[in-house]
């Protein structure tokens, strides 16, 4: 995105501490995590946001934005970032003195950089998770590269407790080398993988037509799949070719492969061996610990899919979210004897908070009636869907 020109306005005294109650301002406001992060800022910390993006000829005039904000958030695109944060620096003239300059890109070392050449107080932010349909970052990590902090620094943490990520504090330059592995390397494996599914769907049929005969494993790079070729691919394509890093990351990755095909095309002892020797270095490289905590995560993943999997099922919203809640949904089951397989909280495809509850085969159809029909008639919850 391009910053827009607008008319100037009196310049304003920088504060000389932190407000309670900032006034935020958005710059990419129209874009995805501007749209999330409005919502965070108004709603769960109930304060006044100003955005501007060219995308939205009615957002607010960029001249304005540096003007009232005493915190500036930059949510633009990654490839654009820099030039608009420089654009910024230039119109805002020394006005940030005092305040304080976050950008919320997934790459964070020229971004920080180039916040740095403004006077405000300065920190990289790096939400790992695409906005999500839920008004925190709960369950996420966020990672902070703090680059000039001083009186800012209370409010930020703030912040950083409102959404409610798990945060990691890094520095730019390590951030961009983990993110060529976090994101580049993973990235590219599963495009790859894409690739050669798409070259064998011809004899194989495409992706559903596979899915019948899943593991755990392949359902889940399936997903990862679908999540990467559902999202804006510019985003994807700024990961892959913005990073410095990851070039290299690509190399060793194809270096690999290559040699793993080398040797199953030769396929004698020899080849064998050196595989099983390469799984044992692997294995000693990674870690007992982790690696036993890596196969537990994908046991209680595995167990999820197969829960989540169930044809018996029922989904619930509570309209209500107080304690005691949940309890009163199950009392309903208890009291018509029907008994749960499974529970599990999520949310729909509109981002709706529910309960999904998996039943037992031999469920009484009767009984199970009747508790839904009190569900809804009660007013406790509202079933949303039923299997």
């Amino acid at each position: 995105m391009a910053v827009s020109p607008s008319s100037s306005v009196p310049a304003r005294a920088a504060p000389a501490a932190p407000v309670h109650a900032p006034t935020v301002g958005i710059v990419g406001s129209a874009g995805a995590y501007g749209r999330w992060l409005r919502r965070f800022f108004e709603e769960r910390m109930d304060l006044r946001v100003l955005g501007h993006d060219p995308a939205a000829p009615d957002s607010d005039p960029l001249e304005r934005v540096l003007e009232a904000a005493d915190v500036l958030v930059f949510a633009a695109p990654i490839r654009v970032t820099v030039a608009v944060i420089d654009a910024c620096v230039a119109r805002s003239g020394g006005r940030e003195r005092g305040r304080l300059w976050l950008d919320v890109t997934s790459l964070k070392q020229a971004p920080v950089a180039a916040m740095l050449r403004s006077r405000a107080e300065v920190a990289g932010l790096h939400p790992m998770a695409a906005p999500p349909k839920s008004p925190t970052l709960a369950g996420r990590v966020v990672v902070v590269c703090e680059a000039r902090l001083d009186r800012w620094r209370p409010w930020l943490q703030r912040m950083l407790a409102a959404l409610q990520g798990e945060t990691v504090q890094a520095d730019a330059a390590h951030h961009d080398r983990v993110m060529a592995l976090v994101q580049g390397l993973v990235h590219a494996g599963h495009l790859g993988q894409a690739g050669v599914l798409q070259a064998q769907a011809a004899d194989l049929g495409p992706l559903a037509a596979l899915m019948p005969f899943r593991s755990a494993s392949f359902e889940l790079d399936a997903a990862m799949i679908a999540r990467i070729l559902s999202m804006n691919p510019a985003i994807y394509e700024d990961i892959q070719f913005g990073n410095p890093h990851v070039a290299d990351v690509l190399g060793q990755l194809s270096a690999r492969i290559a040699r793993l095909h080398a040797l199953v095309l030769q396929g004698d002892d020899a080849a064998r061996a050196e595989f099983r020797q390469w799984l044992a270095s692997l294995r000693a490289g990674i870690g007992d610990d982790a690696l036993a905590q890596g196969n537990y995560t994908f046991e209680r993943v595995g167990y999820l899919l197969a829960d989540l999997a169930g044809e018996r099922f029922v989904s619930v919203h509570l309209p209500l979210d107080r304690p005691g809640s949940l309890r009163d949904l199950l009392h309903l089951f208890e009291r018509h004897g029907v008994n749960l397989g499974s529970i599990h909280s999520s949310r729909t495809l509109a981002g709706e908070l529910h309960f999904r509850i998996g039943l037992p085969g031999d469920c009484d159809p009767r009984a199970l009636a009747a508790a839904v029909a009190d569900v809804d008639a009660s007013g406790t919850g509202r079933v949303i869907e039923r299997g």
